[in-house]
């Protein structure tokens, strides 16, 4: 992607891991291929990776700058974690923060860091190990975070389930080191940028929304996880933890958004782009 300008914001991503571990039939358990197929004209080739064969995606940053402000927005996965759940993710050693310096930018450089939500692929760079402890991969910025999903969160990983080990290494250790603000969902991050609340993906979900006098952006985060969720909302990923919430949420933005021009930059879409109203219900266009 290259970098995208809208007025005086400008918007690049840094992808750390170029394919999902999982295929899209598991991702979106109700799917079909069949189902699938009907979207292969405006899905081709933007939106599909013949190297598997799948729909394409990506596990990736965003970085906003404008005037005074450098912010990041979700953090990936990160290094060094333990996740033996998921081999790919499991101790990683990526090349994250080189690629973070290859658009400009340096961990010391970011201002603010932001969470749409606490799961494993979106928290991970928020720490870094260092002299046996995690410690706040960006040192001098605030960590922003809807409070009711890290209220949610906090809970469960008392529980000492194993998917919440991500909540122990990369989400308290940044409360801890006081560099967290605790959030409601529509909470102001900077003059041009807010939280709206997106629940149903993870209780205290939010997308991120950029108003510009050259036009608008929305980070979407999980709402959608493939790009046919534009055309098949009801479609709910695996992950969800309110399946039917979620797939209202997301219909609601879907018909929001439809030919809106405002550019929707989801955290695991191939590329950014715009819903559009066709004849045969909505797509997704690249930008």
């Amino acid at each position: 992607m290259t970098t995208i300008c809208l007025g005086d914001v400008t918007i690049d991503r840094v992808v750390e891991i170029g394919r999902s571990s999982f295929l899209t039939a598991s991702m979106l358990p109700d799917s079909t291929p069949d189902a699938i197929a009907v979207h292969h004209s405006w899905l081709k080739p933007h939106f599909f990776d013949e190297a598997t064969g799948d729909l394409g995606s990506r596990i990736q940053s965003y970085v906003v700058r404008m005037p005074g402000r450098t912010i990041l927005i979700d953090t990936c996965v990160g290094n060094d974690k333990p996740r033996p759940e998921n081999p790919v993710w499991h101790m990683r050693q990526g090349a994250y923060l080189d690629d973070l310096e290859s658009v400009g930018v340096t961990p010391e450089g970011v201002d603010i860091v932001v969470c749409t939500h606490l799961h494993v692929d979106h928290v991970g760079w928020n720490t870094r190990w260092v002299d046996g402890r995690w410690a706040p991969t960006f040192p001098n910025a605030t960590y922003v975070i809807p409070g009711e999903e890290y209220e949610f969160w906090k809970l469960e990983s008392e529980h000492g389930d194993e998917s919440s080990n991500c909540i122990r290494d990369s989400v308290i250790p940044i409360v801890e080191a006081g560099r967290a603000r605790l959030v409601g969902p529509d909470h102001a991050i900077a003059p041009s940028l807010r939280f709206e609340p997106t629940p149903g993906h993870t209780p205290g979900h939010v997308c991120v929304r950029l108003t510009t006098s050259a036009g608008d952006a929305v980070f979407s985060g999980d709402l959608m996880h493939r790009t046919v969720q534009v055309a098949e909302p009801q479609w709910s990923s695996r992950f969800c933890n309110d399946p039917v919430q979620a797939a209202k949420t997301r219909r609601e933005f879907v018909e929001r958004h439809a030919d809106s021009d405002v550019l929707v930059l989801a955290a695991h879409f191939p590329r950014p782009g715009y819903i559009v109203r066709g004849e045969a219900g909505h797509r997704f266009t690249p930008a």
